[in-house]
């Protein structure tokens, strides 16, 4: 059987994108990740496509360093804007996270309505219903952005919290009475809150975790080419900031779930330069 003991490479504008490392550490528990977030210029929601793919683009020259067999975009406003251009210049295969969260929910919707919240950037982009009508040209599709979710979930208020149910009610009544019975959560940190949303959209609603479809979709594209890590030992998790290490880890081990050790800082002109990086 094959094997291919080089890490996943994951990055996303701050710390969100570790629900999807935690996804994949739950799938892949063998596997070496490297994770980068550019906690320095986050949030990238607020910014232009263009600057958005330049991170992006440093980023993955970062990457690219630690010789990683995928690169995992763990960022929706970095798929929506600079996924095609990575996907055309990188020598790895790469996976964003909005392609995949799309197909499962045209697959669960089964040509019923579609609701999709997400940062403003990803929702100006219109990435996740064009990439629905490209599964089924006659998508019923509906978006909201839901920019206090970031924070909240940040916060680690937790879901019955009177904050937190006020804001997503605000949000989320308005889309539940256009009857969908999908409903995607289309920025990373929003499963965080994932029992509040489900509170106001009900039962009927079926919630597609973007960042559970994306570990599912690198899983199948390793499989396909023989790069799984069969190794019986546990992956390491490695974390690269761009800022502020301390706040990186504190915050992100409500993100994984789990403790995180091993986190360093790296300033954006040092991303050519590993061996240059500071420890925190």
């Amino acid at each position: 059987m094959a094997n291919d003991n080089r890490s996943i490479a994951v990055f996303d504008s701050g710390i969100g994108g570790l629900t999807v490392v935690r996804e994949l550490m739950h799938r892949l528990p063998n596997e070496d990740i490297v994770y980068f977030g550019d906690t320095a210029r986050v949030p990238y929601g607020i910014k232009s496509s263009e600057t958005v793919t330049r991170f992006a683009r440093e980023t993955c020259e970062f990457l690219l360093q630690f010789d990683p067999k995928i690169i995992v975009v763990a960022c929706n406003t970095a798929s929506a804007a600079a996924l095609p251009t990575l996907k055309e210049t990188l020598p790895v295969p790469s996976i964003g996270v909005v392609e995949p969260g799309a197909r499962e929910a045209i697959l669960r919707a089964r040509g019923g309505t579609i609701a999709v919240i997400a940062t403003e950037a990803t929702i100006n982009s219109d990435a996740y219903r064009r990439a629905m009508r490209r599964f089924d040209e006659g998508a019923r599709v509906i978006q909201k952005p839901c920019p206090l979710f970031v924070p909240i979930a940040e916060e680690g208020r937790a879901s019955g919290d009177a904050i937190t149910m006020a804001v997503a009610r605000d949000y989320l009544e308005p889309l539940v009475r256009l009857d969908p019975n999908v409903l995607v959560m289309g920025c990373t940190h929003y499963p965080l809150l994932r029992e509040a949303i489900a509170q106001v959209v009900g039962d009927g609603v079926a919630l597609i975790d973007s960042g559970e479809q994306t570990a599912r979709a690198v899983i199948a594209d390793l499989t396909e080419r023989s790069a799984l890590n069969n190794a019986e030992t546990a992956g390491r998790l490695t974390c690269y900031v761009s800022d502020n290490p301390q706040r990186f880890r504190e915050l992100g081990q409500r993100f994984l779930n789990k403790t995180i050790v091993d986190v360093t800082w790296i300033s954006p002109e040092q991303f050519y330069s590993v061996g240059h990086v500071k420890t925190a």
